[in-house]
């Protein structure tokens, strides 16, 4: 299955945001089929290779469903305790703050406009006759899940794997899905909560193997995550915000984009109990999370799949880590305090995520 065909129920009216409101516009993507890309090669090998059976047997075994009651919508964020704000307030000892935040850009490339919602920007006060603006107000739209903006995934943006094709499938907590021109009927990110302030933690893969960015394509194992844990003298635990930096910034910015979509290096499917069994309550990566091509057959996005509709767990897509990159590295130091707020669209699918680190 296509990446495109996996997405359309999840970007059924793609989110827009207007500084006068928030909208919804229909997605009309209509991209021919791509050329196949070969995975990794690490992929492949039997101590790393997934099964699709194996996918099934974790949809039961990694699930997170009815934990926080059968009414829950917001997933792992129920992890993001008091407690854990509290703690994570007291990581802000510097005064030293990083957006994490990537604006969609008006030019279109390779590597975003994946959505086919065209970049406007306008003031709303132009005299039609005169073409002379009368006042300082603007306008926009974008697709919030443009492959260059930032964005945190709502609940509803996966269903389950093997509910695919059925008269009812699912998304997460056993909820049916329920489709609307203007996203989701539930699961949407008004559910998920305004805002929260937990601990975050880089994942510098290039930093730690000593790369200015990683390959295309290249998958992150959990020894990857433990060596890394081993190097910054942390580990990584419940309620915690993760991002995984694998350096597709600062490759673009020297060599120019690419289909950052379908070749990114990002986390393997071997990854997902690990996941589980840390209780990450965010997830984010510089493209998506997952190794593309993922190297098990039948799921694309394996990661996703398992984590949004299984685990519950809010996945962040096109993280911009450069400048927390830098300052962690200057301090010696990879965790910080993180805060966001998520933008309460109506039904929506997914939100702009301008979070802040800070030190």
């Amino acid at each position: 299955m296509t990446f495109l065909s996996r997405l359309v129920g999840g970007v059924l009216g793609a989110l827009v945001l207007c500084t006068l409101g928030l909208l919804c516009a229909r997605s009309s993507a209509r991209a021919q089929a791509p050329a196949q890309i070969p995975p990794h090669p690490l992929t492949q090998l039997p101590q790393h290779a997934i099964t699709p059976g194996q996918m099934l047997k974790w949809e039961k075994e990694l699930s997170n469903w009815g934990r926080w009651g059968p009414k829950d919508q917001r997933g792992t964020l129920n992890l993001i305790t008091q407690a854990k704000s509290l703690a994570a307030l007291r990581l802000a000892t510097e005064g030293m703050s990083a957006s994490l935040h990537h604006f969609v850009e008006p030019k279109t490339t390779i590597d975003n406009n994946n959505m086919n919602v065209e970049f406007k920007h306008w003031n709303t006060t132009v005299d039609p006759k005169s073409g002379k603006p009368r006042g300082a107000l603007d306008a926009m739209t974008f697709a919030i899940h443009d492959g260059g903006d930032t964005h945190m995934d709502a609940l509803c943006h996966y269903p389950v794997e093997s509910s695919r094709g059925k008269d009812v499938q699912l998304n997460y907590n056993g909820y049916p899905q329920e489709l609307l021109p203007e996203g989701c009927g539930i699961l949407s990110i008004d559910t998920m909560g305004k805002g929260y302030i937990t601990r975050g933690i880089l994942v510098d893969m290039p930093l730690l193997k000593g790369v200015e960015w990683m390959e295309a394509r290249t998958p992150i194992f959990v020894s990857d995550l433990e060596a890394w844990e081993a190097f910054a003298k942390i580990r990584i635990g419940s309620g915690d915000a993760v991002f995984i930096r694998t350096g597709r910034w600062a490759r673009r910015a020297k060599t120019g984009p690419w289909n950052a979509a379908r070749e990114t290096p990002g986390l393997h499917a071997s990854v997902l109990p690990w996941i589980k069994q840390r209780d990450i309550a965010v997830l984010g990566g510089e493209g998506v999370v997952d190794a593309q091509p993922s190297g098990v057959d039948g799921w694309n996005r394996p990661i996703h799949s398992i984590a949004i509709t299984i685990m519950g767990l809010p996945m962040v897509d096109n993280g911009y880590f450069e400048d927390v990159a830098a300052i962690a590295a200057r301090l010696k130091r990879w965790e910080f305090m993180v805060s966001w707020a998520a933008i309460q669209v109506p039904h929506g699918t997914a939100s702009p995520f301008t979070a802040l680190a800070t030190f």
